[in-house]
């Protein structure tokens, strides 16, 4: 298989999946709730809140000098492979009546190399995302059909549901009930023969979230046939942090993802939050991947032009 098509299988670009209109989908004001939530739904729409960065007008992870956020990818008994990665989020289109967010994703290193990806939201929820990926084999812009939820972002084990594409209108949910989270966050732990100059800087896992009282909430999914039936997901019942979700099929545990969130000073929403870390654990092939986001990458409501979520950015990535 060709380069240029295995980078196209890696962002995910094979399929389109449309989706419904019958729920409005989660607006970029969305209030802080006041009191305890009651209801799976409102919860589920304030973690979708922290995730695309609505409390802030946009939301970078860029490479600061030689710190750069680092993907890890490692399959049961080999050595890590790593990228490395720049995103870029923008909320700031309240004076489009159509976008409601772009995302910019420009890979630096390893196998995804000069390939980047241009994601338009629109504010109505029945219009797919539009992708463009520039992909630097051919030096050109391929504009694709939104992927499906469950391709594989970046080639990791995060997928494009876990990323940017399943809104609260995708699931069903029901609060199980909220109790004490008693978890530690884990992350991709690597042996020591296994390690890379790159690895050796990754943080630990945490027990600092432990005594934090998070909500429990199954969501079980719309899609016939789909590679899981439910999720599980502990979310933080102060700023809508999701530490752990759970991926059930058949009632079996088919993948893990856990998030080690941050507070950033200064902020009156405690909803405005920074990433540390994502892992993510595929329990069938035991494949692993962790993203280690440094706070000295992370930059936020700064004054980025709107031109740089656009085509032009693309053909100007380096190969």
């Amino acid at each position: 298989m060709s380069n240029v098509k295995t980078k196209m299988m890696a962002v995910g670009v094979l399929s389109t999946l449309l989706t419904t209109g019958l729920f409005a989908g989660v607006p970029v004001d969305l209030a802080y709730p006041t009191g305890v939530l009651k209801d799976g739904k409102s919860i589920m729409e304030n973690v979708y809140f922290v995730n695309h960065f609505y409390a802030f007008k946009n939301y970078s992870i860029e490479k600061n000098k030689r710190i750069i956020t680092t993907l890890v990818k490692k399959s049961d008994g080999e050595k890590p492979l790593t990228d490395t990665v720049e995103r870029y989020l923008n909320n700031d289109y309240m004076d489009d009546e159509t976008i409601k967010a772009k995302d910019l994703a420009i890979f630096r290193s390893g196998k995804m190399k000069g390939t980047g990806m241009l994601i338009t939201d629109y504010k109505d929820d029945t219009r797919s995302q539009e992708y463009l990926v520039w992909l630097p084999a051919l030096r050109k812009i391929r504009r694709f059909a939104q992927p499906a939820h469950d391709d594989a972002w970046g080639g990791t084990d995060f997928t494009f549901g876990d990323v940017t594409l399943r809104k609260p209108m995708h699931e069903t949910h029901e609060l199980l009930g909220t109790e004490t989270f008693g978890k530690r966050v884990h992350v991709l732990v690597i042996p020591a023969d296994q390690q890379t100059s790159t690895t050796k800087k990754l943080p630990a896992g945490t027990d600092d979230y432990k005594a934090n009282k998070v909500y429990k909430v199954k969501s079980t999914t719309k899609f016939s046939g789909w590679w899981y039936d439910y999720r599980i997901t502990y979310v933080d019942t102060k700023n809508f942090s999701d530490y752990l979700t759970e991926y059930y099929k058949k009632g079996t545990l088919v993948k893990t993802l856990e998030k080690n969130w941050k507070a950033i000073e200064g902020q009156t929403d405690p909803r405005a939050l920074r990433w540390f870390t994502w892992y993510a654990k595929t329990m069938e092939n035991k494949h692993e991947t962790m993203a280690y986001i440094p706070k000295e990458v992370t930059q936020f409501n700064t004054s980025l032009k709107s031109s740089l979520w656009s085509q032009k950015t693309l053909t100007k990535i380096k190969k």
